[in-house]
């Protein structure tokens, strides 16, 4: 008897990674007819719009499918603005009936909304997302990792990742020749583990190749909500202020000061446009001593203030 796959696709959700999880379904039973069966979903059984503007048709709406056996939400922007008690119960009561539970890119919020994840479960997200996500659910465990499994509930950044965790379930059930197969259909050069991480290393994001540099970006990145000064940054690496200063300038054309701005003005910007805090809780989270200081910083960088950003994407 096929595998009974339901996608519940959210309004805004991520076209690339709903199609990266069905199409290795769909290849599966080019090789094995009748492995696998899928159904979309949506809130009300009307069709979805992607984030990239496409729309899908829905087979059904979610209140309308009993016990099945997995069931993945796919999210994007806003994950949360369709949530409502009766999506989280539905999603409870197929957890409880023992159905697998999944969430593809930010799909990983609504089931924390729905209390479906306790601190001892791993879970992940899209990289993009994840501050965001921390910041909500302090006490849940969120990795950068490509996808996680689990007892009954499996977590993927989206993507192209979720060619990747399709192919680990497929290989797990059935084999990793046919995992293999499938692999090859789609010219991947190689089936990615769980634990590859999403981001590009520092070194390929930023071009450099500098060992202490690339330390200093790190830590930069690691410390956004209590900024290291520029001391304490080229103390942890061996080196002068001075030499920061001139490394940062010689390979970034910046000075450390204006990109670490930076790097914590980006992370404000997805605080601000996936969360629900106040603009003042994302100034604190951000490291920044005073909202004025914040929204001047944020208006030199993005040519729009946090309210009218906010606003802007919603």
């Amino acid at each position: 008897m096929p595998e009974t796959f339901h996608f519940l696709l959210l309004p805004g959700f991520s076209a690339l990674g709903c199609m990266s999880a069905i199409e290795p379904l769909r290849v599966a039973n080019r090789f094995r007819p009748e492995l696998y069966r899928w159904q979309l979903l949506s809130i009300d059984g009307a069709p979805v719009t992607a984030s990239n503007g496409v729309a899908l048709n829905a087979d059904a709406a979610f209140g309308e499918v009993g016990p099945t056996g997995t069931v993945f939400v796919i999210a994007g922007f806003e994950p949360l603005a369709c949530y409502t008690r009766t999506l989280g119960d539905w999603l409870r009561r197929q957890h409880h009936g023992g159905a697998t539970i999944g969430a593809i890119d930010t799909g990983s919020f609504v089931l924390a909304e729905a209390g479906l994840f306790d601190p001892g479960h791993t879970l992940t997200l899209h990289w993009e997302a994840l501050a965001a996500f921390r910041e909500r659910y302090p006490r849940l465990t969120a990795t950068q990792e490509l996808f996680e499994t689990g007892e009954r509930r499996i977590t993927c950044a989206g993507g192209t990742a979720s060619i990747d965790m399709m192919l680990d379930l497929i290989g797990r059930r059935h084999g990793a020749d046919l995992a293999a197969s499938i692999s090859e259909q789609f010219v991947v050069g190689r089936i990615r583990q769980h634990s590859d991480r999403q981001r590009l290393e520092i070194a390929a994001r930023y071009g450099v190749h500098n060992r202490k540099l690339i330390q200093v970006i790190g830590a930069m990145e690691r410390h956004t909500e209590t900024p290291l000064s520029s001391d304490a940054l080229a103390q942890d690496v061996g080196i002068t202020r001075r030499q920061l200063e001139r490394l940062f300038s010689a390979t970034l054309d910046d000075t450390p000061t204006r990109f670490y701005m930076n790097l914590r003005l980006d992370r404000a910007r997805e605080l601000l446009q996936q969360t629900d805090m106040t603009i003042t809780a994302i100034c604190v989270a951000c490291g920044f001593e005073s909202p004025s200081h914040f929204s001047r910083s944020y208006r030199a960088r993005f040519g729009a203030s946090p309210r009218n950003d906010r606003h802007a994407v919603r």
